[in-house]
């Protein structure tokens, strides 16, 4: 009770949409900017308490505060996540630890697909509020040649298909060159009057920054690449490279 005082010392700060056990656990983050960030988020999202603890667990607020500078990091405190456009879709990384493989397992992409799914709810937790599962492995015909996009979902606030291709290694430029090509045939042929242009998100072990640069130069699609990982990752890791960012 101290330390909640100490914490918030006006009581009418306290959310009546939270409960004593939320702030039980939002009292342990000792960092301010990030527990706000995940009292705004819970309410937001209305996280149960253990949503609440896999986020604080996952380094929620440092993966998606990494690649902002110090002014959109106090924004992020202040506000939570407000989104916006496809960049908000991206976390540093996304982190799939419910899917819990062991450690060495030789996956595959579709494991990894089928992993999502069987754990839907936990793979909505990790993306944020607002996703509707459409399908897996969605087929487009084009000239008699068949593709597939391995997850597409529908985003009711930003009104939009968000189309996910998992990728295992490294991300090579004609995955990008494949996701563009996803992105104009449901733009052209599945989108409503009403709906906007679709966004196209690539989920890879590993990112070449500079070759996304340079293949995404001057493009206007709503396509961005993320990193994911099937760890929990080192919190503290986080907390050293976000400290960098806001002593700058």
């Amino acid at each position: 009770m101290r330390l909640l005082y100490h914490r918030y010392p006006i009581c009418e700060t306290l959310s009546h949409k939270l409960s004593w056990s939320h702030y039980y656990e939002l009292l342990k983050v000792e960092d301010d900017l990030a527990r706000e960030f995940y009292e705004k988020q819970a309410i937001a999202e209305d996280w149960t308490i253990r949503e609440l603890k896999r986020q604080k667990k996952s380094g929620l607020f440092h993966r998606l505060a990494i690649g902002k500078n110090k002014e959109e990091i106090i924004k992020l405190s202040k506000q939570g996540q407000i989104l916006e456009g496809e960049n908000d879709l991206i976390r540093n990384p996304h982190v799939f630890e419910f899917l819990n493989f062991p450690e060495n397992y030789k996956y595959t992409e579709t494991d990894i697909e089928k992993g999502l799914i069987d754990n839907l709810q936990a793979f909505l937790l990790e993306m944020g509020k607002g996703f509707a599962f459409i399908g897996r492995q969605q087929r487009i015909t084009l000239n008699n040649g068949h593709y597939f996009v391995d997850l597409v979902f529908y985003h009711v606030k930003l009104k939009c298909y968000v189309l996910i291709d998992l990728k295992i290694g490294e991300i090579a430029h004609e995955h990008i060159g494949q996701m563009k090509l996803y992105l104009g045939y449901y733009e052209k042929e599945v989108n409503e009057e009403a709906d906007n242009e679709p966004i196209g998100l690539i989920l890879t072990e590993e990112k070449d920054d500079i070759m996304v640069e340079y293949a995404m130069l001057h493009d206007r699609s709503k396509l961005v690449v993320s990193k994911y990982q099937l760890y929990l990752p080192e919190v503290s890791v986080l907390k050293s490279r976000l400290k960098e960012i806001l002593n700058k």
